[in-house]
């Protein structure tokens, strides 16, 4: 408890400039990252992550020492460079981007490792100590000139998606549309690119050229699974961004370990958790939708064809066995057994004689089942010149899925036809007397 309260109470310097670099570093790059998600462009985080250190390492060799302006200049000039040339390769080779990536990302950081080896080994280089924190990232090294730097960055950032806010977001989601508009296009580009890499840097000393890549991209992906709004989703991935690296940084605090590797986990634990609990796109409210949606189909299939039976004899008052149900339509006899309890329990169906009889509220629904496979039979023929013989199939798909609304406009278009291309009857509705009617 001792460690909570001084922790979260910021009583030293220290846990100050880690945790608001920190957030800072996680504001920004959530907000880039969701543009960069959305344009499909996430694994240019990585290229430009990597790509930084050759910058770095540049920048302290021409400074002599350990300046976070210079440093930062020149991480943004090699990354910029990376992205220019991945840019360059996709545009002027047959090379895919995701091919051109791995080969600026692999060159550049091979050469950012070659000039860190040269800077370590070089008797001149006396302020190079720490230099190598960069590629896994050294959070608890954030200075509070570090953090003025880091403050004025995000807050540059923030500004420039404040203000292009329309234009970006037409250009993730229709740059055709953008440009036909007279925007741009090619300037927002680029300064769309430029943000990119200005949250890259910005976080290269919290977490590291490796790591950053997951900062930039995880909070976007993981705000996503909750919601499809672009508003919401830049305000979800800035509070999981901002919340990921509290918790990092709480985490190291308490451990002897890096802020950044415990930042991503963090984040890779909140994208677990949202990957099976999210209420729309999670794999567990999927699941359940899907489980929910072969009930639906069991229990009409069963309606159908009963509704089918009790046609053939001209009423509705007919109760039926499993077997003969099962003689009618094949389906798995469990699953016949769960539907038909399902039913009983719902009001569509009364069990009579050892066997199963409509109610009301099922004559009308199994009735508007029916009804609907054979509009969509003669929706197929007529609009979609296929052969009677062959729409059974999609009919028995398409009719759970018929809205109201779809279904009025289906009877409208068709002139409420009589009979289906198998010449069976439309039933839409049923008299006073239970004898199916078409009138």
């Amino acid at each position: 408890m001792e460690h909570f309260i001084d922790f979260f109470s910021l009583s030293t310097p220290l846990i100050r400039n880690v945790v608001l670099g920190s957030i800072l570093l996680s504001l920004s790059s959530s907000l880039v990252g969701c543009f960069a998600f959305l344009r499909k462009r996430a694994l240019v985080g990585d290229a430009i992550s990597h790509a930084v250190l050759p910058g770095i390492c540049l920048a302290f060799m021409f400074k002599g020492e350990k300046d976070p302006v210079t440093l930062l200049i020149g991480a943004f000039i090699t990354g910029w460079v990376s992205l220019l040339a991945v840019d360059f390769i996709k545009s002027r080779t047959r090379i895919k981007e995701d091919t051109a990536i791995g080969l600026v990302l692999s060159v550049f950081f091979g050469v950012g490792t070659l000039l860190l080896s040269v800077i370590q080994h070089h008797p001149g280089y006396y302020d190079q100590a720490g230099l190598n924190h960069f590629i896994f990232g050294n959070a608890i090294s954030i200075s509070k000139t570090d953090l003025q730097v880091f403050g004025s960055v995000a807050i540059a950032i923030i500004a420039v998606i404040f203000i292009f806010y329309k234009e970006f977001v037409l250009l993730a989601f229709d740059e055709v549309f953008l440009s036909s508009m007279g925007f741009p296009v090619k300037t927002l580009r680029l300064i769309m690119s430029i943000l990119t890499v200005m949250a890259v840097v910005l976080g290269i000393q919290a977490v590291g050229v490796v790591l950053m890549a997951a900062m930039l991209i995880t909070p976007a992906a993981t705000a996503r699974f909750w919601t499809y709004n672009l508003k919401h989703m830049l305000v979800s991935a800035m509070l999981i961004g901002a919340f990921a690296s509290i918790m990092g940084a709480f985490i190291s605090y308490l451990t002897p370990s890096p802020t950044g590797p415990w930042i991503v986990m963090v984040l890779s634990l909140v994208a677990t958790a949202s990957f099976f609990l999210a209420p729309k796109k999670g794999i567990i409210s999927r699941g359940l939708r899907h489980w929910r949606f072969k009930r639906k189909i069991v229990e009409e299939n069963i309606l159908k064809t009963l509704y089918q039976i009790n046609e053939q004899n001209n009423t509705l008052n007919f109760s039926f066995t499993k077997e003969e149900i099962l003689g009618r339509r094949k389906m798995n006899a469990l699953d016949l057994e769960e539907g038909l309890n399902r039913l009983t329990s719902q009001g569509y169906l009364i069990i009579e004689n050892d066997g199963f009889k409509f109610t009301n509220q099922g004559k009308r629904k199994g009735q508007r089942i029916l009804k609907l496979h054979r509009l969509w039979e003669v929706y197929l023929t007529k609009y979609m010149n296929i052969a009677p013989d062959h729409v059974h199939d999609d009919a028995d798909s398409i009719e759970h899925i018929i809205t109201p609304e779809l279904e009025k406009k289906l009877e409208e278009e068709l002139n409420y036809p009589r009979t289906d291309p198998h010449l069976s009857t439309i039933p839409y509705k049923f008299n006073s007397s239970n004898q199916v009617t078409n009138e």
